[in-house]
């Protein structure tokens, strides 16, 4: 038997996404955004209003970055998402984190989080069905530390997710299948 659990925002995983751009000021802005995915193949759609200081950050700087939270930075993440960067203009510092400029874009990288994606703005989007800022990826970058034999190895990013649920953030490390392979199987 099924049970109703009253909720709408039902998709697990949700990723936790650091989204970073430059203040006014130089000083860098990180906000924690679980409700981003790509949109297509180079294409990231990130749900955020335009009250949030990193919206408006994006809107004159013309670009931001994307980073996967891991589990190494949980604490750090979720203060990017409790604090607004409206309120606290140096949230970086507060949590020991440092930043580079990103290659490719008017943004920052925070050097903690192993991946990230370096994304030119193209629009913000406002209607009744959502809004939210859609970017470009141009680049993305990874450190060496989750490359083994020089490829990207998501078992060693420990990427974090967000469960709309409980309000947990869980782990997402172990390699289960082959995509496109596993199914072919069942033909």
């Amino acid at each position: 038997m099924r049970k109703n659990l009253k909720i709408t925002e039902g998709i697990f995983p949700m990723p936790v996404l650091m989204v970073a751009t430059y203040n006014d000021d130089g000083s860098v802005n990180v906000m924690n955004a679980a409700w981003g995915t790509m949109q297509e193949r180079d294409i990231v759609a990130l749900n955020l209003t335009e009250t949030h200081k990193t919206v408006m950050n994006i809107k004159k700087r013309g670009a931001f970055t994307v980073s996967i939270a891991d589990a190494a930075h949980v604490k750090e993440a979720d203060y990017f998402g409790v604090e607004s960067g409206n309120n606290e203009p140096n949230k970086l510092a507060k949590t020991g984190l440092t930043a580079s400029k990103a290659e490719a874009v008017d943004a920052p990288i925070i050097n903690e989080f192993p991946l990230c994606l370096e994304c030119e703005f193209i629009e913000y989007q406002d209607n009744k069905y959502g809004c939210g800022v859609i970017g470009k990826v141009v680049n993305v970058t990874a450190d060496e530390s989750v490359m083994p034999n020089g490829k990207l190895d998501m078992s060693f990013v420990n990427a974090i997710a967000f469960d709309p649920y409980t309000h947990g953030y869980y782990k997402v490390s172990e390699r289960v299948g082959e995509a496109f392979k596993d199914g072919l199987k069942l033909k």
